[in-house]
């Protein structure tokens, strides 16, 4: 066998491998038309971003594999610039780099609407507890962790966001001195499970699982 045939062969995919990318395909393809479909009957355009199958009533749920934060081009096939009015992301954040959090926040500035909001939750790089920081840091032992590429604190999160061109309120955090701050925000605006008040680890309200809430309004 002559090396060139050897080489062609060696590119040819295994079976198993092109039947997996054919269904990934075909539910890319599904789902994509079911979230367009239900973007052209909504009244108000209220989307979360890596929901993982999550479903909240009044909210459309995307995922990376036909929504990437990163890809401007998946955000081409869905919306047009100035059409969100609200965007949810709980614990997605921390999943990008720096440089790539301040892309996707751009990303969202751009296909917001005027007067729209974000309503984002990243672990809590100030939280007074050292387990907790094991567990959430850049390769900590919780869930997910081991993707984690940046531990914001509020200060940090919330540079992202006004560096976007968003006008930033804090809802939940630590400070520098590992006293909690906690203003009232609605769960019908962006349902946070990560929270003071919805963890169920959070028992008799201490804050022992919460994260950095924020929402980032474009003006």
């Amino acid at each position: 066998m002559s090396q060139r045939l050897k080489s062609l062969i060696v590119k040819i995919p295994p079976a198993h491998a092109v039947a997996l990318g054919v269904r990934r395909l075909f539910r890319k393809t599904v789902i994509s038309r079911q979230v367009k479909q239900r973007l052209r009957t909504a009244s108000v355009r209220r989307i979360i971003v890596g929901s993982s199958g999550v479903t909240v009533q009044g909210w459309i749920g995307t995922d990376v594999d036909y929504l990437d934060l990163l890809k401007e081009s998946d955000w081409r096939n869905f919306f047009e610039p100035d059409s969100i009015n609200a965007i949810l992301a709980e614990h997605v954040w921390e999943h990008l780099t720096g440089e790539q959090g301040l892309r996707a926040a751009a990303i969202c500035f751009k296909y917001m609407r005027s007067g729209g909001y974000m309503r984002v939750a990243v672990p809590d790089g100030m939280h007074p507890d050292p387990d907790y920081i094991e567990r959430v840091r850049v390769n900590g032992w919780g869930e997910g962790a081991h993707d984690h590429k940046v531990l914001y604190t509020h200060e940090t999160l919330r540079r992202v966001f006004e560096t976007a061109g968003f006008q930033v309120r804090l809802l939940e955090y630590f400070d520098a001195a590992g006293v909690f701050h906690q203003e009232q925000w609605s769960r019908d605006a962006g349902m946070i499970h990560r929270s003071l008040r919805f963890d169920e680890r959070n028992v008799d309200d201490k804050p022992r699982y919460t994260s950095v809430i924020l929402d980032a309004w474009k003006p």
